[in-house]
């Protein structure tokens, strides 16, 4: 599946990204006790490639269609909305994985991690409330945003973090530190603590489209292949780039012996594998029949490309 060629995802890009920066920077608190808001905006807005923001943007865009204006309205908000309170959930779990009882970096986005910049005590209050800030982000008390959509993107995104999620996926990576797995095993913990989130980024903007059940499936296994894919890159990533490059320490996996798909399988059968994973996306996405998906090829393309 080619995105077209009038598709420019770059542009696309740089418009979403200003609406979604926007809102990040309207819903982050400046008045928080202790100034605590300073370490926050630094989590949040210091960089990062919104990659799951935009793919909510990306799937609301593909499943939208005939809606009226005031319908469209609050479809739109509803998006814009779990695009940043995912972003936010995204931030609180970099700003604890990086902690010293965790992954132990120094590193993010090219600068201090939080722990470094504020300490260790005010990074774990910051993740707790950019958590707890996100399911505020998705439930606001006046809104034309039936209450049924925000009750399940609320699920949603709890079932995409928690244990049967990014956390439970984090778990079973701190106690796999030195061991080896195998292909399924690896797999399942990266579905769970990469996986889970990007595909919830995907199956959220359908929500708020609208779409059907059949598209949603699809979008499911869209999603769920883009994930893995990310993280095979990831891993990749680790191994060929510099740490200048990704903005985080490249060489981390290696050096605390962590498991990946590089390590079981050598570079070049990691790099194969990331292409199939972009066959199976694609192949996901011509079965949903959504006629608006460029922006979602585009993406899935430059998540399998890309060099940091």
């Amino acid at each position: 599946m080619n995105v077209t060629q009038s598709f420019d995802l770059e542009s696309w890009s740089e418009r979403a990204l200003l609406e979604i920066e926007s809102s990040l920077k309207r819903w982050i608190p400046s008045d928080a006790p202790a100034d605590l808001s300073q370490p926050m905006n630094y989590a949040v807005l210091g960089g990062g490639k919104r990659l799951r923001a935009l793919l909510v943007l990306g799937a609301f865009e593909a499943g939208i269609d005939g809606q009226s204006q005031s319908e469209y309205s609050w479809r739109r908000e509803a998006a814009l909305r779990v695009a940043s309170a995912i972003e936010l959930i995204h931030a609180y779990s970099l700003v604890h994985d990086d902690m010293p009882c965790m992954d132990n970096d120094v590193l993010r986005r090219g600068k201090p991690t939080v722990h470094v910049q504020y300490g260790e005590a005010m990074a774990l209050l910051t993740g707790d409330t950019l958590q707890a800030l996100a399911f505020e982000v998705l439930t606001p008390e006046h809104s034309s945003i039936p209450m049924d959509l925000q009750a399940q993107l609320c699920g949603l995104i709890a079932r995409a973090a928690g244990h049967k999620g990014m956390a439970g996926g984090q778990a079973i990576d701190l106690t796999s530190v030195g061991q080896r797995l195998d292909e399924h095993q690896l797999s399942f913990m990266h579905k769970l603590k990469t996986g889970a989130l990007l595909e919830a980024s995907v199956i959220a903007g359908a929500l708020c489209a609208g779409v059907s059940q059949r598209a949603m499936e699809s979008l499911k296994i869209f999603g769920g292949a883009l994930g893995l894919a990310f993280q095979v890159v990831d891993d990749i990533l680790d191994v060929t780039a510099e740490s200048a490059v990704l903005g985080k320490t490249a060489g981390k996996d290696a050096q605390t012996d962590k498991p990946t798909y590089v390590s079981l399988m050598g570079l070049d059968a990691a790099k194969h594998k990331a292409d199939v994973l972009l066959v199976q996306a694609n192949q996901a996405l011509m079965s949903s029949g959504l006629s608006q998906s460029d922006a979602l090829v585009a993406i899935a393309l430059r998540v399998v490309n890309r060099s940091y």
